[in-house]
């Protein structure tokens, strides 16, 4: 059986459709299945033991003319793979096409009625509800397929040259790391800087073995300093340091995440590690850390979660302000504090 999925973008919501890959290969192990990705999260999933190949979307590149030619020879690569099935995770026009575009025996789609790509699939798959979470959307594929669901996977599996590599780069005493995310793709969702470091010291004086691990892109880096400079002896600095996969060995090396809503949360819960999240305009119950919502910290307006990218409230983004750094250390205490299952 040859199966493509197609789920091109962002860092959190492929890793919250890892799962679907997982089953798919459990059930039918000889199955060579292939993802459509984004060339620029393409480095998450190279490699990976359930997959044939990732298949780049060059999405940037594409959208020249100049390189048309190149996105033709790449359906006509899909085409001639002959998929039995094509399940398309993305559920926007673009990915219904795509996914149309491969000629698969059989096309599975999400149905996101905003889009209408609802018109190009076999089979449709609606959301439950509206607040139903974004990795149980993903695997209510599975049943219309055959698949049976379960937790007996390993979501992220560890890559030992990447963690490997990590521990020789960035070498760590004994000690217990939290990693803190204070970056986020929205402005709105950037908690304050001065808040998180305020939530660094207060751990810092809490527990003299706790250490620091800023993670985040290149966009990040003004954070990333703000945040060593009031802690330099207790924190690292990684922010634009890491690949994709080294940010992952890293938060598999963490006790602990702080973060606002952003793509590195879901690899920490991907990883079975608690995570307490701050969330202002989104709504966790559908996309927030899954299984994990009573670590989710947020304040409530009548305009919360607005699912905006924009702030209109008079006091500007305060669903996040009014969140107060001695809440947030508070539950990341109790979290640190708890009994440890394997």
């Amino acid at each position: 059986m040859k199966i493509l999925i197609l789920k091109p973008s962002s860092l959190g919501d492929v890793v919250q459709a890892l799962p679907v890959v997982r089953l798919l290969k459990r059930h039918f192990p000889t199955a060579e299945i292939h993802w459509w990705l984004d060339a620029a999260l393409a480095p998450l999933l190279e490699g990976d033991p359930d997959l044939a190949s990732v298949v780049r979307f060059e999405r940037r590149r594409w959208a020249s003319p100049v390189h048309w030619p190149e996105m033709w020879r790449s359906v006509r690569w899909l085409r001639a793979q002959n998929f039995d099935w094509v399940i398309d995770l993305q559920g926007l026009a673009r990915s219904g096409a795509f996914a149309w575009l491969a000629n698969g025996k059989l096309l599975v789609g999400l149905d996101d009625p905003r889009e209408g790509a609802r018109g190009f699939y076999d089979v449709i798959v609606p959301r439950a509800s509206f607040y139903t979470h974004a990795v149980d959307w993903y695997l209510a594929v599975l049943p219309r397929l055959g698949v049976p669901t379960h937790w007996d996977f390993d979501w992220l599996p560890e890559r030992p040259a990447v963690a490997e590599s990590v521990r020789r780069k960035w070498p760590a005493e004994s000690v217990r790391w939290v990693a803190v995310l204070p970056g986020a793709r929205w402005s709105n969702k950037r908690w304050p800087i001065e808040h998180f470091a305020a939530v660094t010291k207060q751990l810092a004086a809490h527990s003299t073995d706790l250490r620091f691990a800023v993670l985040g892109g290149t966009d990040d880096l003004p954070l990333g300093e703000f945040l060593w400079r009031g802690l330099p002896e207790r924190c690292v600095d990684l922010t634009g340091q890491t690949s994709l996969p080294e940010m992952v060995e890293w938060v598999r090396r963490c006790d602990l995440m702080v973060t606002n809503d952003t793509g590195p949360m879901h690899v920490a819960v991907a990883l079975r590690k608690p995570v307490v999240a701050v969330f202002g305009p989104t709504e966790p119950r559908r996309t927030g850390p899954y299984s994990q919502l009573d670590n989710v910290l947020h304040h409530p307006l009548p305009c919360a979660p607005c699912l905006k990218s924009r702030c209109a409230w008079p006091q500007p983004v305060e669903c996040l302000t009014a969140i107060s750094p001695r809440d947030i250390a508070d539950r990341a205490l109790k979290v640190l504090n708890a009994p440890q299952h394997p």
